[in-house]
């Protein structure tokens, strides 16, 4: 996880409105998380190996807060849990 990632975080935590969805795939790609968009569907699926639950973030402009709360949430528990197995 680079400093790029780290303050997108920062930044979300802080204000989590108006947000779109290439800011979570920036945030996916720097912290490692898989994103996953089925065909023809309107949401995307985050997961990573770590959690058994997994987030889902709606395709919309701008992403409603509620997710972005979850991905924060959820992006603290990945880093939890990657703490514990190093």
């Amino acid at each position: 996880m680079g400093k790029r990632g780290e303050k997108l975080l920062d930044r979300m935590r802080r204000n989590p409105a108006d947000w779109r969805i290439d800011d979570v795939r920036t945030l996916c790609e720097s912290f490692g998380l898989d994103l996953d968009r089925r065909p023809n569907g309107s949401h995307y699926g985050i997961s990573d190996v770590s959690q058994a639950a997994h987030v889902t973030i709606p395709f919309a402009r701008p992403i409603n807060r509620v997710y972005i709360r979850q991905l924060v949430r959820f992006v603290d528990a990945v880093r939890v849990a990657r703490e514990k197995i190093e």
